[in-house]
């Protein structure tokens, strides 16, 4: 698509507004997606070592997005969480029971990414615009527009916020999100090791904060892989990325209990700081927020980019109704039934996530013996564990059929 107007005018070009542009382009609803960042770099070997969980939800909709065949040989499925203190004995064994299927599957976002690009350039109404600057909004009765750096003026009927948590179209649109910082910081890193990981992913609470090790597909030459997500107080932060690697990798070992054997790094280490925000009101005149621009929550259940990928299902059902009744993308009743549908789910996963961050990850906060006794109480009470396994699935709510079952 090459012309200057469309339906929607997506900016941010991540995981969660790619998609939606996708998936808008299956319901035959055209949009431009404007993004900062560089494709090549994006996907670039070795550019970071985050890793997603997609849980069986957001499976579903890539699924009907057609990106399930891309994606199927790379994911590694989630097969069990294992949540323990420290190591000590009296860990929860989050594993689902027979015929319940996997508690997701756990990618590289790099993976995630080539996947998405490859999908979005098959669609003829979708306008990718990489690299790109913009300098300013507009959203009035009848359409939006967004003005390039470089003069180019792409208009629509509706404009979405995707940018992340420092989205500058949700705060130049005045929302007023409540947030807080929980003085953490969390160390990325790709790590290679001896001993399998056998598909379970390890959440290790320590006083200075949660210590994750995600299960990734083994490399094609047979080395067992895993993502490393090691949260540290925001003071020590500096320290723990200046160290040396062999240092670095001794300290990643000893907190692991040498578990997998021998480990080396497979990616740089990257950071960023942990914080909550959470923005009831997430419609306004001719815009909606999707993902981080709307809710940003600790990575402590591994839940951001699911609720982002269910506020694309929405979004997407949402507008494709209401095109299907002659309404053009931008009508205010489709988006208050957006917020309605999205407000009860994103407040009830960002609140769950910011309870469990303050009882189990925040540094200091919690004494061992307290910590050790709300795992076993989750432990013990089904409906508790059978809840959180549901959220680990992504099933839990009123789903739009994207979401449902291919």
């Amino acid at each position: 698509m090459n012309d200057l107007t469309a339906d929607v005018v997506i900016l941010g070009g991540g995981l969660v507004g790619m998609t939606l542009a996708i998936g808008l382009a299956k319901a035959g609803i055209s949009a431009h997606v404007v993004d900062n960042s560089d494709p090549a770099a994006q996907t670039a070997d070795g550019f970071d070592g985050r890793a997603s969980a997609i849980s069986t939800a957001s499976w579903n909709l890539y699924a009907h997005l057609g990106m399930a065949e891309a994606l199927t040989p790379l994911g590694c499925p989630i097969e069990a969480i294992a949540v323990t203190d420290a190591m000590k004995p009296g860990r929860i064994d989050f594993k689902p029971g027979e015929g319940d299927g996997s508690l997701g599957r756990m990618y590289a976002n790099r993976d995630l990414r080539i996947a998405m690009y490859d999908a979005g350039a098959r669609e003829e109404a979708i306008s990718f615009h990489p690299n790109a600057h913009v300098v300013k909004r507009e959203r009035g009765e009848h359409g939006v527009s967004v003005t390039l750096a470089d003069g180019r003026v792409l208009k629509g009927r509706l404009l979405v916020g995707a940018e992340g948590r420092k989205s500058p179209t949700r705060d130049e649109a005045g929302f007023t999100p409540a947030r807080w910082d929980y003085g953490h910081r969390a160390i990325i890193a790709g790590l290679t090791h001896e001993k399998s990981h056998e598909n379970v992913a390890w959440e290790v609470f320590y006083p200075a904060g949660p210590f994750a090790l995600l299960p990734l597909l083994d490399g094609a030459d047979g080395v067992h892989r895993s993502a490393l997500v090691w949260t540290v107080a925001e003071k020590d932060a500096a320290a723990v990325l200046a160290m040396p690697e062999a240092m670095f990798l001794n300290e990643v070992s000893s907190r692991m209990h040498a578990i997998f054997g021998k480990i080396e790094l497979a990616s740089p280490r990257t950071s960023y700081p942990l914080n909550f925000h959470h923005t009831v009101k997430i419609v306004d005149e001719r815009l909606a927020l999707v993902g981080d621009a709307a809710h940003g929550m600790h990575p402590i259940a591994g839940q951001g980019l699911n609720v982002g990928l269910r506020d694309v299902a929405a979004l997407v059902e949402v507008l494709s109704d209401g095109v299907r009744l002659g309404l053009d993308a931008g009508d205010a009743q489709l988006l208050a039934r957006y917020e309605r549908w999205r407000a009860a789910d994103t407040f009830m996963v960002a609140t769950a996530t910011d309870v469990l961050t303050r009882l189990f990850g925040v540094p200091g906060k919690l004494p061992s013996a307290i910590r050790r006794f709300g795992m076993a109480g989750v432990q013990r009470v089904g409906p508790l564990k059978r809840w959180f396994m549901d959220e680990a699935r992504g099933m839990s709510g009123d789903l739009p059929k994207l979401l449902r079952a291919a």
